[in-house]
C-alpha cells in the first residue's frame, strides 16, 4: 500500500516562501492524522524577518490611505474566493466543527472589510492654543502616525480571525509585521499570508513563520520592533510584558466568564444562549461561558432547560456537518479538564451531565454544588465545562462574578434596567453583554479585559489607535 503524500508548506520572509529550518508535522486533533508538514524557522530566519519588516516599514508608513484600503479590500476578496479551503483547513488543524469554521472565515472577511473602511478614517485634531496672552497666534494639530514594525503572536483557537485582528489593523495603520502563529495551527495563517501577498502588500511588510518559543523570544526583546500584540495564556502574556523592554505591549489573555440570570429573564432564551456560549468550539474561547449564577427562585427551571439543550449537542468528527463539539486541541487538555471535574466532584460538587472523556473528546459537562476556590470556577478551564449555582441577592451575584483573577467579559439576563446599569457600574470586566452571554463578539467592537485578562483593546478602530501614536505640530504665526 502506498501512503498518500503529505503536502508541505513553507513560511514567508521578505516576500519569499522558504522551506528551511526544521520540518514539523501538523496533526488533526480529532484523530492524530498528519494533515501537512510545515517548516519551523530558526533564529536566523527570525532575524531576517525583523530586518525585512524594518525595511518595509519605510514603504508602508508612506502609503496613502487609498492604497492601504485597496490592499485590505483585495485581501477580503481573496479570502472570499477560497472560503471552502480556509474552512476545511480550520476544521482539520484546529478540530473546529465545519459549521463554526465557516463562520470564522466569514468573520475574517468582515474584519478585513471593516479595516479597509477604518484605514481612511484615522483622524486627528485641531487645538486652539491661544489660551494665554503669551500664546496668542499659536495653534496646533495632532495627527496619528504608524508606530513601526509590529510583532504578532497568535493562539490556536481562532487561527484565522485572531491573526486577522492583528494583521488587518496593522495594514490599515501602515505598519509592517512579523507574525508567529500557534504551533498547533500554522496552516490558516500561512494561507492568509498568501492572500495578503497576492493583494499587493509590499514584500517584507508581512512575514509569517512558525518559531520555537526560544527563538520567538527575539520578537519580544528586539528593540527594532515597536509593539508586540499577543493573544494567549495569562502566564505567557505577563512574562512577555516583563521582558519587552520599552516596546508597547497589547495583551489579550484568558478569562473565566460569568453570567447572571435574574428571575425576570426569558429563561428559555437564556438557557439556549448559555448552551451555545458554554459549549461552542468545546469551550475553547476566552469568553466561553464558565460560571452561571441564577436567582434561586428560577434556578431549577433554568438548569432543566439548559440540560435539555446540552442533551441535543452532538460530538464527533469536525468535518461532519452535524457535529457541534469536536475534540480539544490536545488530549492533554482533555485530561486536565477531566481531572478538574473529578477534583470538584470529590470536593462535593454534583455532576449533572457529561464528564466522560474519550481521548481528546470530552463530553459537555455541567456541574453544581461547586465552591469558588475549585479550579472549575477560579481558573480558566478552556473546555466544555460549565458550573451553575443559585444566588439570593443581586449584589452578591455581582460580588461573586467579580471574584475572579480575570476580567474579560460578562453576561447578564434581566429586564430590570436598574439592575443592568448597576451591573455595568460594578462588574470588573472589559465588556458587559446585556441580554446575552459573554461569548458574544462582533469584530469592530472594542475587545479586551482588565486584571489578568490583559492590556489594551482589539476591534479595528481601537487596534489602529494602539498601532499608531499621536504627534503634535504647533504653529506660531506671529
Amino acid at each position: 500500500m502506498i501512503a498518500t503524500p503529505v503536502s508541505t508548506q513553507g513560511f514567508l520572509v521578505d516576500g519569499k516562501w522558504m522551506e528551511e529550518g526544521d520540518p514539523v508535522d501538523v496533526r488533526a486533533p480529532y484523530d492524530g492524522s498528519v494533515i501537512a508538514q510545515v517548516f519551523q524557522g530558526r533564529r536566523q530566519h527570525a532575524e531576517a524577518a525583523i530586518a525585512a519588516a524594518v525595511k518595509a516599514f519605510g514603504t508602508t508608513r508612506r502609503l496613502p490611505a487609498f492604497e492601504r484600503q485597496r490592499v485590505l479590500r483585495r485581501v477580503a476578496q481573496n479570502i472570499g474566493e477560497r472560503k471552502a479551503e480556509f474552512a476545511r483547513t480550520l476544521a482539520q488543524e484546529a478540530g473546529k466543527p465545519i459549521k463554526a469554521a465557516r463562520s470564522e472565515v466569514e468573520r475574517s472577511i468582515f474584519t478585513f472589510t471593516v479595516a479597509a473602511e477604518e484605514s481612511t478614517r484615522i483622524y486627528g485634531e485641531y487645538l486652539p492654543l491661544d489660551w494665554q496672552e503669551y500664546t496668542a497666534g499659536r495653534w496646533g494639530i495632532v495627527r496619528r502616525f504608524p508606530l513601526g514594525p509590529i510583532a504578532g503572536i497568535t493562539p490556536f483557537n481562532f487561527p484565522l480571525n485572531l491573526v486577522a485582528h492583528k494583521l488587518a489593523p496593522a495594514i490599515a495603520a501602515g505598519c509592517s509585521m512579523v507574525l508567529k502563529p500557534a504551533p498547533q495551527t500554522p496552516l490558516s495563517a500561512l494561507l492568509l499570508a498568501e492572500a495578503v501577498q497576492q493583494a499587493g502588500w509590499p514584500d517584507g511588510a508581512l512575514n509569517v513563520l512558525p518559531l520555537s518559543n526560544e527563538d520567538a523570544g527575539l520578537l519580544v526583546s528586539d528593540d527594532r520592533l515597536k509593539m508586540i500584540s499577543f493573544t494567549g495564556s495569562a502566564a505567557v502574556g505577563w512574562q512577555i510584558k516583563k521582558n519587552a523592554g520599552k516596546k508597547k505591549v497589547i495583551l489579550e489573555l484568558g478569562g473565566n466568564a460569568g453570567v447572571i440570570v435574574h428571575s425576570d429573564a426569558d429563561l428559555a432564551y437564556a438557557a439556549d444562549r448559555c448552551v451555545a456560549g458554554g459549549f461552542g468550539y468545546a469551550g475553547q474561547t476566552c469568553i466561553s461561558v464558565q460560571r452561571i449564577l441564577v436567582e434561586r427562585s428560577v434556578c431549577a427551571k433554568f438548569t432543566d432547560l439548559m440540560l435539555a439543550g446540552v442533551a441535543k449537542l452532538k460530538t464527533g468528527d469536525p468535518l461532519d456537518e452535524s457535529t457541534d463539539l469536536g475534540p480539544l486541541i490536545r488530549e492533554s487538555d482533555a485530561v486536565r479538564a477531566s481531572d478538574w471535574i473529578q477534583e470538584a466532584v470529590r470536593g462535593g460538587a454534583r455532576l449533572l451531565c457529561g464528564g466522560r472523556r474519550n481521548g481528546p473528546m470530552l463530553e459537555p459537562t455541567v456541574l453544581t454544588g461547586t465552591r469558588p476556590e475549585m479550579k472549575v470556577n477560579c481558573q480558566e478551564i478552556f473546555a466544555p465545562v460549565v458550573t451553575v449555582e443559585p444566588y439570593d441577592d443581586f449584589k452578591d451575584a455581582l460580588r461573586r462574578t467579580n471574584n475572579s483573577a480575570y476580567g474579560l467579559q460578562a453576561g447578564i439576563f434581566t429586564r430590570d434596567v436598574k439592575l443592568l446599569f448597576n451591573a455595568y457600574e460594578e462588574l470588573e470586566v472589559g465588556g458587559l453583554i446585556a441580554g446575552d452571554v459573554p461569548s458574544f463578539r462582533i469584530d469592530h467592537m472594542p475587545y479586551g479585559g482588565i486584571k489578568d485578562s490583559g492590556l489594551g483593546r482589539e476591534g479595528l478602530r481601537y487596534a489602529i489607535e494602539e498601532m499608531t501614536e499621536p504627534k503634535l505640530l504647533v504653529m506660531n504665526l506671529r
